[in-house]
């Protein structure tokens, strides 16, 4: 497809991005978010406003290895030449990775068949100074054959209740987990990687926090799958912190 003027376009957006300064991805009225500060600079090149539309939205201080976005225009400039602009424009924790014409139809949120998310723990007696804004740091011996077993709970279509955080808009709590992984990483990173239709709000902090506690024994996995099936919020672990938290891929 060639760029004229005055043509309506889809263009999509891949991008990664450092959260940790950001409060967020959706755009709000006082403070910095991802999708503010893309949207300002597309303004910037093209001389016209846009709406940027994210595949899902990451929560302050989350962080995105593939996020998937996508804004209609009129503009004639062409896709390297607006793809090398933006990263010259952008501050340095935000980066395309990719663009592309799409169809007028598509939709980075509606469109969506599956994402995965990655939480990464450092877990190590000792903290790690250049790893404490991409990890959550857990200093106690963890279980890690009883957490792979309580994580395989998981796997199917199943009422998430019990991991959602009060105040999500999603009313149908039923969601498709297709992998609940956890994958051992030298020097003591370990990757949880976690792959559904979509996700509850909250809902990989949900889960990471209770399944710490079944690697700490604090609770069974008998205990995990009663919490799980209760479909009752207070019934489950802590919210693990947002640092640790990677949007990894957006399937379509």
């Amino acid at each position: 497809m060639n760029a004229t003027m005055n043509e309506t376009k889809n263009i999509r957006l891949i991008l990664e991005y450092d959260g940790t300064r950001y409060h967020g991805w959706q755009r709000q009225k006082e403070d910095i978010t991802i999708q503010a500060v893309i949207e300002d600079n597309i303004r910037k090149m093209i001389g016209k406003q846009v709406a940027l539309i994210g595949s899902g939205r990451t929560d302050t201080g989350v962080h995105a290895l593939h996020q998937v976005c996508n804004f209609i225009t009129k503009s004639g400039i062409e896709l390297d030449s607006m793809r090398k602009g933006l990263n010259s424009l952008l501050p340095n924790d935000i980066l395309i990775k990719g663009i592309e014409y799409v169809p007028l139809d598509f939709h980075s949120r509606y469109s969506v068949r599956s994402k995965t998310y990655e939480y990464r723990v450092w877990n190590s007696k000792e903290p790690n100074v250049f790893l404490r804004n991409y990890t959550w740091h857990i200093r106690d011996d963890l279980d890690l054959e009883r957490i792979r077993r309580s994580l395989s709970m998981l796997i199917g279509r199943h009422d998430f209740t019990s991991f959602r955080s009060s105040g999500s808009v999603n009313k149908d709590p039923v969601r498709e987990m297709m992998r609940a992984e956890l994958h051992s990483q030298e020097k003591g990173v370990l990757s949880f990687l976690f792959e559904s239709e979509g996700f509850l709000r909250h809902m990989v902090r949900n889960i990471m926090g209770t399944v710490v506690e079944v690697g700490k024994g604090k609770i069974s996995l008998d205990e995990f799958k009663e919490i799980f099936q209760s479909k009752n919020r207070r019934n489950a672990g802590i919210k693990a912190p947002p640092q640790g938290l990677f949007l990894k891929t957006v399937k379509y």
